[in-house]
């Protein structure tokens, strides 16, 4: 199987406005990027090395792999074994895959305020022993 091209500057340029246009040009937001292995196929027994790109916000982490020639999986963390994906095991657009990706992340982030305002810490020193 051929290798899986890297990022295209229109799919670079892609992610980065609609970085840009979600917390703003004023935020850099440095783009990494990587090679991972990973299975196309959950019955395949070979890894596939494929192009991705990474960035941090607010002590979360996101993810796209490109798996094709226009082909994207997505996901997004906080620590090694608190990851999180869309739900949609692949896009074929990447706009579609960005613009999910941030607003699963915002709704994880959203839920998890929410729940921390419902069951507040309790006050320094009147914790039980």
């Amino acid at each position: 199987m051929p290798g899986i091209p890297d990022f295209t500057d229109t799919e670079i340029w892609t992610l980065q406005s609609t970085l840009n246009e979600r917390w703003g040009e004023d935020n850099e937001i440095e783009l990494q990027y990587a090679e991972a292995d990973i299975r196309l196929s959950p019955s395949d027994r070979e890894t596939q090395a494929c192009p991705a790109v990474l960035w941090s916000y607010r002590g979360c982490n996101y993810i796209i792999f490109k798996t094709g020639l226009q082909n994207y999986r997505c996901q997004f963390f906080y620590r090694g074994y608190q990851q999180y994906g869309t739900g949609i095991h692949e896009y074929d657009d990447m706009g579609d895959c960005i613009i999910s990706l941030l607003q699963v992340q915002a709704d994880h982030a959203r839920e998890n305020d929410i729940e921390q305002e419902s069951n507040p810490a309790p006050p320094p020193g009147t914790e039980k022993t």
